[in-house]
């Protein structure tokens, strides 16, 4: 029988305690006591947990300057300060994750900019700010970026984005490699090697590496080392008939971590060490040096130290089928801040975190508040039968791809992120208000 009580280590923040009264504590803060102050939903941040990953990443990759944050995943001025204050660079992926990288004031020369549209207001931003890479992603971005560079009178180091023809095992969507999808250049098609060609040639480019990304949540780390062996290969090409020796080869993220009790999460010093050792060992067989393998994760070190906090509202049976009945829980928040049940049919680890618990389970689905069908954040569980309105829930993991990719389905407003530390609590971002919503009209 399921003990609804337990949290899972791997999959909930290192912090997270449940007391001895029932209740569930982040970094010593009460969640209950949160919910009070800030209302409901809010997601709560374990600052120990999020720059505990960091080192991890930086002991693993032999360094923070070899592991960029991919702000994509969850990106707030405050974070950025705690990549800074780490050490880890940080990538962006449009001009507005810039701009608060930049009101950060993160080190531009430790940024790389990302993008399959750079367009040239972004472009030249990252220019003038003196960013570390662009990497680069179409020819047409290509011409761009050399044209800018020199109205800027500068030189900017450059990447090219690399498909290496990889099947990662994960959702077709986050699926980054194979060649029918919208980065990069096919290393099979010779597109990759011409990218590299004109970008040496290019007076106001200088080519520094190559980049990859086989995609993201994957489990399987084989995908990594291959994807690793296609480019260096690549590598070689490029000091043979061109006389170029790259010291930098970017190998991006993607590393899957625990959603469920089920799931492990991918061991990232085991990774390092096996990408490590084969870049090494094959860039010898090729004759080559070795170049510095950079790294980009985002929901490795974001993902796991965050939970969403909901207060259950309506609780609804429903028959199923002739003799089968499904519990129905409405929680005040759903695919407005948690979108990727419903874009991904992604599992997520709920629990009860107001109370204990001993009743049974029934099968049960937890669902959120919008006037939408498939606003379901927790498809087929066995929650406790005693679930009632009141009853805070709080799901675990939130903390990649949920507050960054929300939106204000239904006038919703963006829930409060709350950074808990050392038994205190700080406003990270405040609640989003219908008078938010209203000033955006003409």
């Amino acid at each position: 029988m399921t003990d609804f009580n337990d949290l899972p280590a791997h999959v909930w923040p290192r912090n997270a305690v449940r007391q001895e009264d029932g209740v569930v504590t982040i970094a010593g803060v009460p969640l209950p006591e949160i919910a009070e102050e800030y209302g409901t939903p809010v997601f709560v941040v374990d600052e120990d947990d999020f720059r505990s990953r960091c080192q991890d990443m930086a002991r693993a990759f032999g360094g923070p300057e070899n592991v960029h944050y991919a702000s994509k995943a969850f990106l707030t001025r405050t974070i950025a300060r705690w990549v800074d204050e780490e050490g880890l660079s940080l990538d962006v992926a449009s001009l507005n994750e810039l701009k608060i990288a930049q009101a950060a004031d993160f080190p531009a020369g430790r940024i790389t900019a990302h993008g399959n549209n750079k367009g040239a207001d972004f472009l030249r931003a990252c220019v003038q700010a003196g960013v570390g890479h662009v990497v680069l992603d179409s020819e047409q971005e290509l011409v761009l970026l050399d044209c800018i560079a020199a109205a800027e009178q500068r030189v900017q180091q450059v990447m090219i984005r690399v498909k290496p023809g990889i099947e990662a095992h994960t959702h077709e969507a986050i699926a980054t490699s194979h060649e029918d999808q919208k980065f990069g250049f096919s290393l099979a098609s010779g597109s990759a090697f011409r990218a590299a060609e004109a970008a040496v040639r290019a007076p106001n480019l200088e080519l520094v590496g190559l980049h990859c990304h086989v995609g993201s949540q994957v489990f399987d780390a084989t995908g990594f080392t291959m994807a690793a062996d296609r480019v260096l290969a690549l590598y070689s090409r490029i000091h043979r008939e061109l006389g170029v020796q790259l010291p930098e080869l970017d190998l991006g993220g993607g590393y899957g971590i625990a959603y469920t009790e089920d799931e492990e999460a991918l061991d990232v010093d085991e990774v390092a060490h096996d990408l490590l050792t084969a870049v090494a060992k094959t860039a010898a067989e090729l004759g080559i040096d070795a170049p510095t393998v950079l790294v980009e994760p985002g929901r490795a070190i974001a993902g796991p130290g965050t939970v969403t906090v909901y207060e259950v509202g309506t609780v609804k049976d429903v028959t199923v089928d002739e003799g089968v009945t499904r519990r129905y829980l409405s929680v005040d928040g759903g695919m407005s801040d948690n979108i990727r049940p419903a874009l991904y049919d992604s599992r997520y680890d709920a629990r009860v975190v107001s109370r204990f618990t001993e009743a049974p389970g029934i099968p049960s689905r937890l669902v959120g508040s919008h006037c939408e069908s498939g606003d379901i954040l927790v498809r087929d569980a066995q929650f406790p039968s005693d679930i009632e309105t009141g009853d805070l829930m709080a799901m675990a993991a939130t903390g990649a791809y949920a507050y960054a990719m929300s939106s204000r389905y239904n006038a919703f407003g963006r829930p409060p992120v709350i950074a808990v530390r050392a038994g205190k609590t700080k406003l990270m971002l405040r609640r989003e208000t219908v008078e938010d919503i209203l000033a955006l009209e003409a």
